[in-house]
């Protein structure tokens, strides 16, 4: 059974100017139903300012909350701070927490919004507001639900983001495998980086993936994964430097959940990027990639 969490509020009109599509997640829920494959719909509660200044900059934080985000900021993220924009990026990092508590009971969860690996101390950037991954973490660790977690962001793009906001700390390890030239340009550190060529195929993707991640598991020992599961890499991919297909991203999804089924860890996954002309495109390899962790990860009873 996929549980999957989603607010109506995730959805909304896009602002004047900008290019961030706005609907993908209303896309997402609409590719979702397409498929016929039955679900749970959990709603989350907006993440407590509490939680978000934990991560950020509590100056910031109030920014955003008050819609009062200087325009050089806003231009670094690349649309308005809208009262609508600072409710979905709280509730975008409630949805990525609440995915991580239902997968500690259901091996498995996703959030169908989050990913916003960009987000720095002081400013968003890069369509990113708040870093819902690092905050989910943070407060998860903080609150006992774990004690070891693994960010593994297999966004085309490096996350700078959340590298930054986790650096030094022992009990959370970032992974990130990228295309090395895309954005963006000043790559940050995260506890490990692997940095892709333009092009970098199927079978290029998965040798570099499959060489590391077990390696990490072990000797990491993580007891949570946080997933940032983009789409990105995707050949077709708007503002992608990689050349996967959809069965390379099949089965990039599918090796991951079973190394996590093989060490029985509970894995959530967050949106993360897709970006093309063909948004149903997109929203579908999204949903895609969530049926297959589904499956893998807590299938269904028999």
């Amino acid at each position: 059974m996929l549980h999957i969490v989603h607010h109506p509020h995730y959805v909304g009109p896009a602002p004047s100017n900008g290019a961030f599509p706005h609907d993908k997640y209303g896309l997402v829920m609409d590719a979702l139903a397409e498929s016929s494959t039955p679900f749970s719909l959990h709603v989350p509660d907006p993440m407590p300012e509490n939680w978000i200044a934990a991560v950020h900059d509590p100056a910031y934080v109030t920014e955003v909350l008050t819609s009062t985000v200087p325009r050089e900021k806003e231009r670094r993220i690349g649309f308005p701070v809208t009262p609508h924009v600072s409710r979905r990026s709280q509730l975008s990092a409630g949805g990525t927490w609440l995915a991580a508590r239902l997968a500690l009971i259901h091996g498995f969860a996703a959030n169908g919004a989050g990913g916003s690996h960009h987000a720095l101390t002081d400013t968003g950037a890069g369509y990113c507001t708040f870093n819902d991954l690092a905050i989910a973490a943070h407060r998860l660790i903080a609150e006992r639900d774990a004690n070891r977690i693994l960010i593994l962001d297999l966004d085309v793009h490096q996350g700078d983001g959340t590298a930054s906001l986790t650096t030094g700390r022992e009990d959370i390890f970032t992974l990130s495998l990228h295309a090395e030239k895309n954005f963006p340009v000043r790559k940050a550190r995260s506890s490990l980086d692997i940095g892709l060529p333009d092009g970098a195929d199927d079978a290029a993707y998965m040798a570099a993936l499959t060489e590391v991640l077990p390696r990490v598991l072990d000797s990491f020992a993580p007891d949570l994964i946080l997933y940032q599961a983009g789409v990105d890499p995707h050949a077709e991919d708007a503002l992608g430097r990689l050349a996967l297909t959809d069965a390379g991203l099949e089965q990039r999804n599918s090796f991951v959940a079973e190394q996590a089924r093989r060490r029985s860890l509970p894995l959530a996954s967050t949106l993360g990027g897709g970006y093309g002309p063909d948004r149903m495109a997109v929203a579908r390899r999204h949903v895609q990639t969530m049926l297959t962790l589904a499956e893998i990860l807590s299938p269904q009873p028999a």
